[in-house]
């Protein structure tokens, strides 16, 4: 009796032993999931069926998930219906479109690219082209965000397009053709200067076809003649996929060198990249252009380079985003896009500049980012955290302010447009700078271009200030004069920038009578950094120093 007492009582604690894994109480993180899933359904039931005013229900879980993927950070993301397209287009580098890019330029919807070999460059669409109605709705600044979804569609199947053109005196109908659109990541790619041995590539993302079209370029202009140096342009480039980001490493790592690491949560995440195979141009001089808009896949390569002596960085500190996102499908054609891990330059360190995890309630447990200094191949100092700090930093000519409100407001754009329709059949090396730049200032006159500086207008509030104050009348005069110098050097400023605007006018020019290959490479003319880059590549102390090579 005992015995059978005993075999009872020693069963039965041994159930609890095993269940004991299942009901561990609240500190079990599938009991707290179930929890929380529990009272966020209730909540989200009463709240709809009892609200003062009726609720989108759709709308309103959509914004619970934004509000809760908010508290994490800004790349973990929910990816609705509307929005699919465009991840797919990052990752497929291909839609179905007629092969036009828009933007705002003044107060217009203006078409600022024609891609070549498409349906609206074949039927004459042109860059300025102002779009005012696609697919039969209307179209404003107020609703340029819809544009890509009116336009882009299956392939085979017709969009309407209306633009006006020269200066709105046509108005032009097209019935365009939807094509499979190959997104470009090598936005150029060439000799430069022209009959040098320099290969200029100016790559602005990290699409799927990014390190084939990156291969398919250096291999055709290797076959015209030596390739002796590379400038790589990042500038700009916001990246993309990473594996990618390692395909186009190993144009210029020698093989096996490791590229990036990533370690997140689970041994799954950590993982380590390496090149393997010969590079195409391991023995060439190699400048990577970088700036504060560099960031994600750009860094990653950007660290590779550096960390491995490869070549020299040049430009301004990275953006600093050192986090990996996978992305999951969900149902009803939605996905998820969730920061998985954090990935490691070859050296070991990890660039991410934001610690998205300090002080975030929503994070048990945090793996900070640390800034320490890590040695590269060479012994040189290198730091993590806060981006990538460029090898010889090289800052950006800032522009006047005149000249940033001209672009703001799309005046060099809308007059390249006013002045190819008067002479569309001048030659581009011909073009005058003096008769340019008057013929600018007489369209600014014509088109009623005011400029206000900050401080004028900050003079203009506190004269406003001082009316409303009733003060005394000295005070009012004095900032009245103020104003008035103001206004004078305002009249002045477009030739104290007469430089800076004459490069922006020929850039905007140059793709109108040449395209956009015209357009980078006038551009490339006045860039300092690009310029700096030609230099230190010529000079062989100079770039043996900066990389520390005995």
């Amino acid at each position: 009796m005992i015995k059978k007492n005993l075999s009872k009582f020693i069963l039965a604690g041994f159930v609890i032993l095993i269940f004991s894994g299942f009901f561990s109480g609240e500190n079990d993180i599938y009991y707290q999931i179930n929890k929380n899933i529990d009272l966020f359904g209730r909540i989200y039931k009463e709240v709809t069926f009892n609200y003062v005013d009726k609720i989108d229900p759709e709308e309103f879980m959509r914004a619970g998930i934004r509000g809760m993927l908010g508290s994490l950070d800004p790349y973990t993301i929910f990816i609705d219906e509307n929005k699919k397209e465009d991840f797919d287009l990052i990752t497929n580098g291909k839609y179905g479109g007629v092969g036009i890019s828009i933007g705002v330029r003044g107060n217009k919807v203006t078409i600022i690219e024609v891609m070549d070999g498409y349906s609206a460059q074949k039927q004459g669409v042109r860059v300025g082209d102002v779009l005012v109605e696609a697919a039969g709705q209307k179209i404003t600044p107020e609703n340029v965000d819809d544009i890509s979804s009116l336009v882009k569609g299956k392939p085979g199947s017709i969009v309407n397009l209306r633009v006006l053109r020269n200066g709105d005196k046509d108005t032009l109908s097209f019935n365009l053709v939807r094509e499979e659109v190959m997104v470009k990541s090598l936005a150029y790619y060439g000799f430069y200067p022209p009959n040098s041995n320099n290969v200029y590539l100016k790559l602005t993302s990290f699409s799927r076809s990014a390190s084939d079209e990156v291969l398919k370029a250096l291999k055709e202009l290797k076959s015209k003649r030596e390739i002796k140096s590379v400038v790589l342009d990042l500038r700009n480039n916001p990246g993309g996929l990473l594996d990618v980001a390692v395909s186009i490493c190993e144009n210029f790592l020698p093989k096996n060198s490791l590229v990036v690491s990533t370690k997140g949560r689970d041994e799954a995440s950590k993982k380590s990249y390496y090149s393997d195979q010969e590079p195409l141009l391991g023995n060439s001089r190699l400048v990577v252009l970088i700036n504060g808009n560099s960031a994600s896949a750009s860094e990653i390569v950007s660290g590779a380079i550096q960390d491995h002596d490869r070549g020299v960085l040049l430009g301004t500190k990275s953006f600093g985003k050192g986090l990996v996102q996978t992305i999951t499908p969900l149902d009803y054609n939605t996905s998820i896009k969730i920061t998985t891990a954090k990935y490691y330059t070859p050296s070991g360190r990890c660039i991410q500049k934001i610690d998205y995890a300090a002080n975030n309630k929503a994070v048990s447990e945090i793996d900070t980012v640390i800034k320490s200094s890590f040695l590269t191949d060479h012994k040189r100092v290198v730091y993590s955290a806060g981006g990538i700090t460029p090898d010889t930093t090289v800052k950006e000519i800032p522009e006047g302010d005149i000249v940033n409100d001209l672009l703001a407001k799309g005046m060099f754009f809308q007059f390249a447009d006013h002045y190819y329709y008067l002479n569309p059949n001048e030659k581009f090396k011909s073009l005058n700078n003096e008769t340019l730049f008057e013929d600018f200032q007489k369209y600014l006159t014509d088109q009623k271009y005011k400029f206000h500086s900050l401080a004028e207008d900050q003079v203009n509030q506190l004269l406003a200030e001082v009316s409303n104050r009733k003060a005394d009348k000295n005070i009012s005069e004095g900032l009245t004069k103020i104003k008035s110098e103001f206004e004078k050097l305002g009249n002045s400023e477009l030739k104290i920038y007469k430089n800076e605007v004459i490069n922006e006018i020929k850039a905007e020019l140059a793709s109108r009578y040449i395209g956009n290959d015209g357009k980078i490479q006038e551009e490339l003319s006045s860039d300092d950094q690009f310029q700096t880059a030609l230099k230190i590549l010529a000079d062989t102390l100079t770039y043996n120093k900066l990389l520390n090579i005995n």
